[in-house]
C-alpha cells in the first residue's frame, strides 16, 4: 500500500483503469470466443448444409427429368429432333444428379454412407432408362414401354430415398439453428451480467483507493492552506514525505509557510530602510532645489549610512565639477566672443565680393551664350547652303546628261538624213528613167498612128508625172540639206551648252568646297564657344555655391555670437565658490554691429536659405559649422580693403 501511495495520481488512475480494462477484456474475450463458435457453426450451416439441401432438391428434379426423357424418346419418332433432344436431356440429367450427390458426399464426409446407396440406385435407373431409350430410337415402343415400366419403381425408390434424406437434413438444420440461437442468447446474457458485476466491483475498488490515497490528503492540505491564508504562519504541513502529486503540493504549501515567515521578517526590515531612504530623499531634494536655482555653494554635509554614502560623495563631487565647468565656460565665452566677431566681419566682406564675382560671371555667360547662338545659326545657314550647292551640282549633272542625250539624238538624226538623201537620189534616178521610158513610149505611139494615140496620151501623162517627181525630189533634197545644216548648228549649240555646264559644275564644286569648309569652321567655333559657355556656367555655379557657403558662414558667425552671448548670460546666472566672496564677473560684451553694403544684384543666383536664430534659442540647437575657425592673427589678411577681383 505504501508503494501505491507514492505513485503519481496519473499512475494511480492508470492502474485503476488497467484493472477495469483487464476485467472488460476478459469478458470480451469470453464472449468473442462464444460468438466465434456460433459464427463458425452458422457459416457451415448457411455455406454448406443449406446449399447441399438445395443440391439434393435439384438431384431429385434430375431423377424426374430422366424418366420424362425416356418417355419422350418412346413418344417421338426415332431419329427425330425431339427424340435426340430427349436422349441428350436424359444423359445431362443423370450426370448433373450424380455430380451433385458426389459433391455433397465430398463436402460432408459424414453423409457419404447415406449418399452411396442413392448413387448406386441412380446408376441402375440410368441403365434401365438407356435400355428403354435404345428401343425407342428404333420405334420399338412396346418393348420400350415395358422397359420403362421396369424402371419406374427404381425411379420412385430413388426419389423416395432423396426425399427422406432431404427431409432429415432440413430437420437437422432447423434444430442446429435453434441451438445456435440459444447459445447466442446465453452468451449475450452472460456477457451483460458478468460485465456489470465486473464494472461495479472495479468502480467500487477505485473509489475506495481514491478516497484513501488522494481525496483525504487533499482535504488536509486544503485545511492547512486556509489556515495559512488567515495569517497563521505557525502550522504543521503533513504529507511532505509522499512521492506523488499530493506530496508535491504539501511541499509547496510548506514553501508558502516559509515564505510567509520570511516576508514578515522582510517587512520589518523594509520599514527601517524606508525611513532612511526618506531622510536621504528629503536631503538630496533640498540641495537639488538649490542647484536648480543656480546655487553651487551648498554641498551635502548630513551624515548618510550604508550605500547612500556613495550618493552623497557623488553629489558633492558633481557640484564641485559643475562649479569648475561653469567658471571655465565663462572664461572661454569671453575668448570666443572676440574671435567670432572678427570671423563674422570677414565673412560678410567675402560674401559681398563673391556675389559681385558671381554677377560678372553670369553676365559673361549670357554674352557667350548669345555668341554661341549666332555661331550655331551661321553654321546651320552654311550647312543649308552646302545642301543647296549639292542640289545645284545634281541639277548641272542632270543638264549635262540631257545635253549629251540631245547631241546623241541629233547625231542619229544626221545619220538618218544621210540615208534619206540616198533614198531621194534613188527616186530621182527612177523618175529620170521613167521620163525616158515615157518619151520612148510616145515615139512608139507616134509610129503607131491613130491606134497609138491613147497610148501617147498616157505616155505624155507619165512623162509629166516623172518630171514632177524629179522636181519634188529636188525640193526634198534642198529641204533635207537645210535640215542637216540646222542639225549641225543645233549640235554645236548643245555642245557649247555642255561646255558651259561643265564650267558651271566646276565652279559649283569649288563653291561647295568653300561652303563646306566654312560650315566646318563655324561648327568648330560653335563647339569651342559651347565649351567656353559650359566652363563659364560651371564657374558661375561654383561661384554661386561659394557665395551661398560664405553667406551661410556669415550667418553661422552671427549665430555663434548670439549663442556665445546667451551662453555667457546663463553662465553668469550660476553662483560659484569663486564668486561668493567677490564682485560678479563682467558680462560678456555684445558683438559690434557689422554693416553690410549692398552687393550687385544677380539675375539667376538663388537666395541662400539661412534661418536666423533668436538670441533666446536653446544652446542645444546652436548651429555647428563644419569649417574649423581661423586663428585671430589670420583674419586681418582676409579683410584687406585693397583686394580686388582684377588681381584675382
Amino acid at each position: 500500500m505504501k508503494a501505491f501511495t507514492n505513485l503519481k495520481i496519473a499512475y494511480k488512475i492508470a492502474a485503476l483503469l488497467l484493472m477495469l480494462g483487464a476485467v472488460t477484456i476478459g469478458l470480451v474475450l469470453n464472449s468473442v470466443s462464444t460468438l466465434k463458435h456460433v459464427d463458425k457453426e452458422y457459416d457451415y450451416l448457411t455455406g454448406t448444409t443449406l446449399p447441399n439441401n438445395t443440391e439434393l432438391a435439384r438431384a431429385y428434379q434430375g431423377v424426374i427429368d430422366m424418366s420424362l426423357s425416356g418417355y419422350q424418346v418412346m413418344y417421338y419418332p426415332g431419329g427425330s429432333e425431339r427424340s435426340r433432344e430427349a436422349i441428350a436431356s436424359e444423359l445431362d440429367s443423370y450426370k448433373n444428379a450424380k455430380s451433385r450427390l458426389e459433391s455433397i458426399a465430398k463436402s460432408e464426409p459424414y453423409s457419404a454412407s447415406a449418399i452411396s446407396p442413392i448413387v448406386a440406385d441412380l446408376d441402375a435407373l440410368h441403365k434401365l432408362t438407356v435400355q428403354a431409350i435404345e428401343l425407342g430410337k428404333v420405334d420399338r415402343n412396346e418393348e420400350a414401354g415395358k422397359a420403362l415400366a421396369t424402371a419406374d419403381p427404381k425411379a420412385k425408390a430413388v426419389r423416395a430415398e432423396l426425399r427422406r434424406f432431404t427431409t432429415e437434413r432440413a430437420a437437422a438444420a432447423t434444430k442446429k439453428s435453434a441451438e445456435l440461437s440459444d447459445m447466442t442468447s446465453s452468451a449475450v446474457t452472460s456477457m451483460l451480467v458478468t460485465g456489470l458485476l465486473g464494472v461495479v466491483l472495479a468502480v467500487g475498488f477505485g473509489i475506495f483507493i481514491a478516497r484513501r490515497t488522494i481525496i483525504a490528503p487533499l482535504m488536509g492540505l486544503e485545511s492547512a492552506m486556509r489556515t495559512l491564508a488567515e495569517g497563521n504562519n505557525r502550522i504543521d504541513v503533513n504529507g511532505t514525505d509522499r512521492g506523488d502529486e499530493v506530496g508535491a503540493m504539501a511541499k509547496a504549501v510548506l514553501v508558502f509557510r516559509d515564505n510567509a515567515q520570511e516576508q514578515e521578517r522582510l517587512t520589518a526590515a523594509k520599514a527601517q530602510a524606508d525611513a532612511e531612504q526618506k531622510m536621504v530623499i528629503e536631503t538630496v531634494s533640498s540641495h537639488l532645489e538649490s542647484l536648480a536655482h543656480g546655487d553651487l555653494t551648498r554641498p551635502i554635509n548630513t551624515e548618510f549610512t550604508g550605500s547612500y554614502v556613495v550618493l552623497k560623495d557623488n553629489f558633492n563631487a558633481a557640484v564641485t565639477s559643475l562649479s569648475d565647468l561653469i567658471q571655465s565656460v565663462t572664461e572661454s565665452v569671453r575668448s570666443i566672443s572676440s574671435g567670432s566677431t572678427e570671423i563674422e566681419a570677414a565673412s560678410e566682406d567675402l560674401a559681398r565680393r563673391t556675389e559681385s564675382a558671381a554677377a560678372s560671371l553670369e553676365e559673361t555667360s549670357a554674352a557667350v551664350a548669345q555668341i554661341n547662338d549666332r555661331l550655331r545659326t551661321g553654321a546651320e545657314a552654311a550647312t543649308r547652303t552646302v545642301g543647296r550647292a549639292d542640289q545645284a551640282m545634281v541639277t548641272v549633272g542632270t543638264g549635262r546628261g540631257t545635253a549629251e542625250e540631245a547631241v546623241s539624238a541629233m547625231g542619229r538624226v544626221a545619220e538618218s538624213a544621210k540615208g534619206i538623201d540616198s533614198v531621194i537620189e534613188g527616186l530621182d534616178k527612177i523618175a529620170f528613167q521613167t521620163r525616158v521610158l515615157a518619151m520612148n513610149a510616145a515615139v512608139e505611139a507616134g509610129r503607131a498612128g491613130e491606134a497609138g494615140r491613147g497610148f501617147a496620151v498616157v505616155a505624155d501623162l507619165v512623162g509629166q508625172l516623172a518630171m514632177r517627181s524629179e522636181e519634188e525630189a529636188k525640193r526634198a533634197r534642198e529641204q533635207l540639206t537645210a535640215t542637216q545644216n540646222d542639225v549641225e548648228i543645233a549640235v554645236g549649240a548643245v555642245e557649247r551648252v555642255d561646255g558651259a555646264l561643265v564650267g558651271i559644275s566646276s565652279d559649283v564644286s569649288a563653291v561647295h568646297e568653300m561652303l563646306n569648309g566654312l560650315a566646318q569652321d563655324n561648327q568648330a567655333q560653335a563647339a569651342a564657344v559651347q565649351q567656353i559657355a559650359s566652363a563659364i556656367g560651371t564657374m558661375d555655379e561654383s561661384t554661386q555655391q561659394n557665395a551661398a557657403m560664405v553667406e551661410e558662414t556669415s550667418a553661422a558667425a552671427r549665430s555663434l555670437n548670439s549663442e556665445v552671448r546667451v551662453l555667457g548670460e546663463r553662465a553668469d546666472s550660476f553662483r560659484t565658490q569663486a564668486r561668493s566672496g567677490s564682485h560678479a564677473a563682467a558680462p560678456v560684451r555684445a558683438p559690434r554691429p557689422v554693416t553690410k553694403a549692398p552687393a550687385k544684384p544677380r539675375a539667376a543666383a538663388p537666395a541662400p536659405k539661412v534661418a536666423a536664430k533668436s538670441p533666446r534659442q536653446s544652446s542645444e540647437h546652436v548651429y555647428q559649422s563644419p569649417i574649423k575657425p581661423l586663428p585671430a592673427a589670420a583674419i586681418p589678411s582676409l579683410v584687406r580693403k585693397s583686394d580686388s577681383w582684377d588681381e584675382f
